[in-house]
């Protein structure tokens, strides 16, 4: 019988017996004494099982709990080996990284505990290696109250209406909507929620930092197929939707084209090498704001191609920054 088992042999022992003996345990278990102790030892101050000694009634107890406190002390980890600790590690070190204005942390925090225990003494050393060796680097992280992400996500979770007073970068406009959130999106460093607006009647998408005021209700959220969500949000390029779905064609130099050809822009783009080495990427957009910015960042290094609508947006736009250089 290996460790995983024991340990949880201990516990099914223990929930059985009101009090087991430390005679009866080593004999199920089939282990020195040695070994006995350290598997309670590590059960309930590496893995924070309530487990007791009783020297009236001579043996081991397991504390009855509430339900949601019993959750805490399952032991589904146990089946992880070291390797996939330490990849699950990274991962949560990971997802704090990418969490724009510490979110998540409280919650990310306790799993980490759980993790670094289940490694054992060389938790610490492993975390702070972690630290050292994985760098992300957030560009533009715009910060968005604990507060408000919570009561979105909660409500999101439970199904449940939102009202929300919201402020449009666009234009500054302040307005107050009723939304059934329906999707969380993190890009490009940012969150963003996509729901139906009672207000404007239709799908909407809202920057989580724009949000000024939350208040949630107790009205069930609107169910929206995700056929929709994807007919809706899905054609366009980057976080815009909505509107006549148009395809950009771009040509990249033989030298950007060595980057471009491994980059996804969009999920049903499709690209090609010329005989020069040059790269031609098609791909569907229904706004042009966004895709204008990605464009521009390649300088000279990119032509666009078509539609002729697109071609004419970007043109204006470099004679408008051309003019600020004169």
């Amino acid at each position: 019988m290996d460790r995983t088992e024991r340990l949880y042999k201990i516990k099914e022992l223990l929930r059985q017996h009101t009090v087991a003996s430390f005679t009866t345990l080593q004999a199920a278990l089939e282990v020195s004494r040695s070994t006995l102790k350290r598997d309670l030892n590590y059960l309930s101050t590496r893995l924070n099982n309530p487990i007791t000694y009783c020297r009236d009634l001579g043996g081991y107890s397991l504390e009855k709990t509430d339900t949601a406190d019993n959750a805490s002390h399952e032991l589904p980890g146990l089946w992880f080996s070291s390797t996939e600790i330490h990849a699950l590690l990274t991962m949560q070190h990971l997802l704090s990284g990418l969490d724009a204005g510490g979110l998540l942390n409280a919650h990310i925090a306790p799993l980490s505990e759980r993790l670094n225990a289940l490694l054992g003494s060389d938790a610490n050393a492993d975390a702070a290696q972690l630290r050292r060796r994985v760098r992300i680097i957030g560009l533009a992280q715009r910060s968005v109250p604990t507060r408000h992400f919570e009561q979105v996500a909660t409500a999101l979770a439970q199904r449940k209406r939102l009202h929300i007073a919201y402020t449009a970068r666009g234009d500054g406009k302040a307005t107050e909507r009723e939304v059934s959130p329906l999707r969380l999106v993190h890009y490009r460093d940012n969150w963003y929620l996509d729901a139906w607006c009672h207000y404007r009647k239709g799908l909407r998408n809202f920057a989580l930092d724009a949000i000024t005021q939350v208040v949630p209700l107790e009205k069930a959220a609107l169910e929206i197929s995700d056929k929709k969500l994807s007919t809706t949000f899905g054609p366009g390029y980057g976080i815009f939707s909505g509107g006549t779905v148009r395809w950009a064609r771009l040509r990249f130099t033989p030298e950007r084209a060595r980057w471009v050809a491994q980059e996804q822009w969009h999920a049903e783009q499709s690209g090609k090498f010329e005989s020069d080495g040059s790269y031609l990427l098609r791909l569907p957009y229904t706004d042009h704001r966004e895709l204008i910015m990605d464009i521009l960042k390649h300088g000279a290094n990119c032509e666009v191609l078509g539609p002729p609508s697109l071609r004419r947006v970007v043109a204006q736009e470099v004679q408008k920054i051309g003019e600020k250089y004169l």
